[in-house]
């Protein structure tokens, strides 16, 4: 599932002009196909829609052409799939504005222009329009009860105004105070609206005041399964292990109800379904070493997976409801013993409770935690000395050195173990960007396989085992749409500022305990090597705010505010 324009922008319309300069002298009688040749390309993007503050071009080749340098935009390759990011200095392309790069490439056979380019997830118009004509509307939604590919496609994406105001509260927040972030409906009471503030439905009102004329999604954070958050205590729910019925008809049916209502159906709602609880059925229960007492319950009574498929079964019938399913991250799933199990249990889920594959329409990782999105400085074939990067005491033999690379992976594995093959992926990006000053710029000293790895790292954890209000953290990429091949779009899933469990015992109604891996001093337990939690102080309770992090988190962004 692919294609969408940056999140904050209705949709982006481009013209994209190509002119390509051979240089390879041919005799008359050499077959072109044994010949590589060196081809030059000039790229002209002119923006037709509104102002951007950044922009991705990308287009995909239909024979052998291989891009070698370029200049004016970073250029990557995969396969035939290519992707041209702006420069630092050409990111900002006001309507009308244009941008120009180039870049050499080889090619064998044919070397024709492609027919589609996409700016920012969007089709553009390729190379000989007018554009003095009016553009086909990429974005015109399709026939009445049908799904979109990707909901991020065309779409603005839903800025919940209660975030919203806490953001440009703060200082310097005003910056990123208008990107979309999930509403979380992490208790029942969160339906109707909790303490006076927005239920639901006043979430889908503003959800279509913000439309417009236009398209938009919206993000819903499901969230209150029976013993929720078996192996942590910070984010434990209001229901207790055995109380599936009232997760069913209390919480899940009022939510389809409300969702299914005739007057939302212009909506994309994308449901992000139980963050932090399949998982925990694979790497937190006995013969395990981090098994807890709680997720031997949940195995045991089944009632994750049956939560789980109850959700989708419920949420799918509404025909404009995009389910994506938590999939952990790779700091978690990435070890030979986690991956492919872990699979197997989002397949039970997802075909229990009358609920099919067809119901899910892809999956979601790192939600609300800090993998770093790409590792530049290392991979997972790198040796040093003669040692490979697995056996370093950070990648500790995971398959995966960071979140994008995870994601690609397991959905290929699940399409494998009969998943449709459209599924996309959704990544967190709301805390993985580790930015400021720590940032490094390059790979560690090959001294040892350790010292090249934690030199050159951006993930500037303590341990991966790691999760609660991390220090040194920052904001990630921006939402956006279709930014890499299989990815739907990175999100902003938990809103950055809100806290991840509290740092000492603090009584609350919400059910949510007090967990050491949130208490700065924690020296650790399996789960994190034994290490120090790496944990800000003086925490609140989880989903409350905590101007702390927020500050720190927009002080170390990447890419910087």
């Amino acid at each position: 599932m692919t294609a969408a324009p940056a999140a904050t922008v209705p949709f982006q319309l481009a013209w994209v002009t190509v002119t390509v300069f051979p240089d390879c002298d041919q005799t008359p009688f050499q077959p072109l196909v044994s010949c590589w040749l060196p081809v030059g390309a000039n790229v002209t993007v002119t923006n037709t829609g509104d102002a951007l503050n950044g922009w991705t071009l990308a287009w995909t080749y239909g024979g052998d052409q291989q891009v070698q340098q370029g200049w004016n935009a970073d250029i990557t390759q995969s396969g035939a799939a290519v992707t041209a990011r702006n420069a630092s200095w050409n990111g900002s392309l006001g309507t009308g504005a244009s941008a120009s790069f180039g870049f050499n490439a080889s090619y064998s056979g044919t070397n024709d222009v492609p027919g589609t380019f996409t700016l920012n997830g969007v089709t553009c118009n390729e190379d000989g329009t007018d554009p003095t004509d009016p553009p086909t509307d990429p974005t015109d939604p399709p026939p009445s009860g049908s799904k979109v590919d990707n909901p991020y496609a065309g779409a603005k994406v839903y800025v919940n105004p209660e975030w919203s105001a806490k953001a440009a509260a703060e200082p310097g927040g005003d910056r990123v105070a208008q990107q979309p972030t999930g509403v979380w409906l992490d208790r029942t009471a969160a339906i109707e609206g909790v303490n006076g503030g927005m239920g639901l439905r006043d979430h889908l009102d503003e959800a279509l005041r913000q439309k417009g004329d236009g398209e938009l999604a919206i993000q819903l954070v499901i969230y209150n399964l029976p013993g929720r958050d078996c192996a942590a205590l910070a984010s434990n729910g209001e229901l207790g292990p055995d109380e599936i019925d009232r997760y069913r008809h209390e919480y899940i049916d009022p939510i389809a109800e409300i969702l299914s209502d005739p007057r939302y159906a212009g909506l994309r709602i994308v449901t992000t379904v139980e963050i932090d609880s399949l998982p925990n059925l694979v790497t937190n229960v006995t013969p395990r070493p981090t098994a807890t007492p709680n997720c031997d319950v949940m195995k045991a009574n089944g009632n994750y997976v049956k939560g789980v498929g109850y959700a989708l079964n419920k949420l799918g019938d509404v025909a404009n409801v995009y389910n994506y399913v938590d999939a952990g991250h790779h700091g978690w799933l990435g070890w030979d013993d986690n991956f492919g199990a872990s699979a197997l249990v989002f397949k039970q889920a997802a075909t229990a409770e009358g609920a099919t594959v067809s119901d899910v329409h892809g999956f979601i990782v790192n939600t609300a935690n800090y993998s770093a999105l790409k590792e530049d400085h290392f991979t997972i074939t790198d040796s040093v000395n003669g040692v490979s990067v697995r056996q370093s005491k950070w990648v500790d033999w995971n398959r995966y050195t960071d979140e994008l690379s995870y994601a690609q992976a397991m959905r290929g594995e699940l399409v494998r173990i009969g998943f449709d093959s459209g599924i996309g992926m959704l990544i967190d990006t709301s805390r993985n960007g580790w930015g400021g000053t720590n940032r490094p710029s390059g790979p560690g000293a090959t001294t040892s396989v350790d010292t090249y790895v934690d030199g050159g790292r951006y993930d500037r954890r303590i341990h991966l085992g790691n999760w609660c209000n991390q220090s040194g953290a920052g904001l990630g990429e921006r939402p956006q749409a279709a930014p890499e091949p299989g990815i739907d779009a990175y999100v902003w899933m938990k809103p950055p500022g809100e806290s991840d469990g509290a740092s000492k015992e603090i009584p609350n109604d919400e059910g949510k305990g007090f967990d050491r891996m949130c208490d700065p001093t924690y020296t650790g337990n399996p789960r994190n090597g034994n290490s120090m939690s790496g944990a800000l102080p003086d925490a609140p309770v989880s989903g409350h705010w905590f101007s702390a992090q927020f500050q720190e988190l927009m002080k170390n962004a990447h890419p910087a505010l």
